[in-house]
């Protein structure tokens, strides 16, 4: 899987399952999911707008699409081991105009397999994490009107999930990071905390278990790898690769199996991050064969 954020639209790019409640959703075998932000007056056929965008990016069918009025600079990007969580959300801001479109779209990733019954329970546990969350926040309504959830697994993995209530392991996962992930969303959008992009949160086991904000300015650990290097993806976009020149499996506290590229300088190298910035749908074989050729 590769994401990335393009003319104000976020991409996951890769072979998917995937289950959607969004515009033309259901249950289908997707390359494609994206989530785009429109503006506060928008009034047209969504359905037409997700084609013209998809189409725009040379995408024509295959995919499942999500539309928001939040900027993709409030999205959070949240990794629990084998699952990543993408969250854009807005319930109220005191400087929007009444009427304005609010709306929680939340896209989990597992790169580990799912039946198509674990991807419905997904959407039920990510569904009752975020009304949790908002309870939390003092609001009084489980979601807004028009809030949508897709779930996606890596299409070739094996289906080793056949569940995803909040009491199985992946289940666990997708509710603690949309539980910790949407306030975090909603701070963001609300302008209560600032960033210039999108927030990266990765659930760490090092010092006790806690999710940490990877920010890149003022990091203590630079230089991680060499003098002079890119840190522009530091929060890896192709994670987890599975790339064996890169790095390797690992076990993880949990019992399970988490990719471990600690060593991996590929995307530091300042002429291969410009190369991605330029091409972010290339593949791990062409960034490897520029890095060759420098």
């Amino acid at each position: 899987m590769r994401y990335f954020v393009r003319d104000e639209t976020l991409f996951l790019r890769g072979r998917f399952r995937a289950a959607s409640t969004g515009v033309k959703g259901g249950i289908a075998d997707v390359t494609t999911v994206l989530n785009h932000t429109v503006p506060h007056d928008f009034q047209e056929d969504p359905v037409r707008r997700l084609e013209l965008v998809a189409a725009r990016h040379g995408i024509f069918r295959d995919y499942f699409g999500l539309l928001t009025a939040v900027d993709m600079s409030h999205l959070c990007v949240l990794q629990y081991d084998s699952v990543m969580v993408f969250i854009t959300a807005g319930v109220s801001n005191p400087i929007a105009p009444p009427g304005t479109p609010q709306t929680i779209n939340v896209i989990v990733y597992s790169h580990e397999g799912m039946v198509d019954a674990a991807l419905l329970e997904a959407i039920i546990t990510t569904t009752g994490a975020k009304a949790l969350a908002l309870h939390h926040l003092g609001y009084d309504f489980p979601g807004t009107t028009t809030d949508a959830v897709v779930v996606a697994c890596d299409h070739d993995a094996e289906p080793i999930h056949t569940y995803a209530g909040a009491l199985t392991e992946i289940g666990r996962r997708v509710y603690e990071a949309v539980l910790y992930g949407l306030p975090e969303a909603l701070a963001r959008q609300q302008g209560r905390v600032k960033r210039e992009g999108p927030s990266f949160f990765i659930y760490s086991r090092y010092g006790g278990d806690h999710w940490v904000e990877w920010q890149k300015e003022n990091c203590p650990y630079h230089p991680c790898h060499f003098a002079g290097q890119s840190c522009d993806y530091c929060y890896c976009p192709c994670y987890p690769c599975g790339d064996d020149d890169l790095g390797e499996w690992v076990d993880s506290s949990n019992g399970g199996r988490v990719w471990g590229c600690a060593d991996c300088t590929l995307l530091h190298a300042p002429p291969v991050a410009d190369y991605m910035k330029r091409n972010p749908e290339a593949t791990l074989a062409e960034l490897k064969r520029f890095r060759e050729r420098l």
